[in-house]
């Protein structure tokens, strides 16, 4: 996707702290930079001519560490998300997720339990599954692409057990019953409402953790593309009349089933009420979740791994991602 001097550029600019420096130098080893190569890798570290001024990073204050995050960190704390929803997407339209090779990298590679194949009803929620699926892939493909052998691996992620957990906390089913995201149309718009809300709140979040403006332009890029899926799929929900399958369901209506699924968000993330359903307080279409101003709202990255890892507390696994998340990003917010 990327030529080595491009490639060269943005590593060699993401690397913006001593502790990426001598990650990218470990991951380097004999063979060099993944993509970058061991003559690129050794021009910027000597100063040569494709050398790029090293910053220090700002310091961050975040739920994970109190030390310095890096642009690197972020973009892998991202690409642990575009896991997730790639795995979702994948196996709803294909029954299968991603290629082997997409999900190699440091930190420990784990499997994908449960998904597959939705028997889609309509010709539109097929299509828009497709759609989303494919840019969710190359979300996958370009962040790997970006960081070259500093990319973090695919870690364990839970596609069964993970949606029933969610869907009991938000009241949509009873103890004791389960919820499968990938039994109907309806069960699917709900899950992929789940996913969809927190990825652009995410980015937006990260934004102002970025300083390399390459990478900056990229997850601006992915934040808009997310924004146009979330608009999909609130839009998809609120045309539905009703239809959710499995027993045990305290309501199958998918709208009022969107605001339970936001206000249980809103319950992990912390004190601020700012997550909303497909339908406002008077049934009113509300397909744009945002404030006062029109502006969309953002989480930190605690606040994401609080929703992820389905929990209000500060943890490093959980929910989605049973074994946690790969990276130095990696530890929910203490929001209990």
């Amino acid at each position: 996707m990327f030529g080595k001097r491009y490639a060269a550029s943005m590593i060699a600019r993401s690397a913006e702290n001593d502790q990426d420096r001598r990650k990218f130098l470990r991951a380097a080893g004999m063979t060099g930079l993944g993509v970058v190569g061991a003559g690129a890798l050794g021009a910027f570290t000597a100063g040569g001519a494709s050398a790029a001024p090293l910053r220090a990073a700002a310091p961050v204050a975040t739920e994970t560490s109190s030390a310095e995050v890096s642009d690197g960190a972020v973009l892998n704390f991202a690409l642990n998300l575009e896991y997730l929803e790639a795995e979702f997407y994948l196996h709803a339209v294909t029954g299968k997720g991603l290629a082997d090779s997409m999900t190699t990298g440091t930190g420990t590679r784990g499997g994908v339990t449960g998904g597959r194949a939705v028997r889609f009803e309509s010709r539109a929620v097929r299509q828009f599954a497709q759609e989303i699926a494919g840019d969710e892939k190359a979300h996958v493909g370009f962040l790997r692409s970006a960081l070259g052998s500093a990319a973090v691996s695919r870690p364990a992620i839970d596609l069964q057990a993970s949606f029933t957990a969610a869907a009991q906390a938000a009241g949509l089913v009873k103890a004791g019953h389960t919820f499968d995201a990938f039994a109907c149309e309806e069960n699917f718009l709900l899950a992929a409402f789940l996913f969809e809300d927190v990825g652009v709140t995410a980015y937006k979040g990260a934004a102002p953790l970025i300083s390399n403006k390459t990478y900056l332009e990229a997850a601006a890029g992915i934040l808009a593309v997310e924004a146009y899926h979330a608009g999909t799929i609130r839009s998809a929900l609120y045309q539905r009349g009703g239809g959710l399958l499995g027993t045990g369901l305290f309501s199958t209506d998918p709208k009022k089933a969107s605001v339970k699924l936001s206000a249980a968000r809103d319950s992990l993330d912390g004190a601020t009420d700012d997550d909303q359903g497909v339908v406002d307080s008077h049934g009113n279409a509300n397909i744009v979740p945002a404030d006062a101003h029109g502006v969309a709202y953002s989480r930190s990255p605690g606040q994401v791994l609080n929703i992820v890892y389905l929990t209000n507390k500060a943890a490093t696994s959980g929910g989605f991602f049973p074994k946690g998340v790969n990276g130095d990003v990696n530890t929910s917010a203490a929001n209990a």
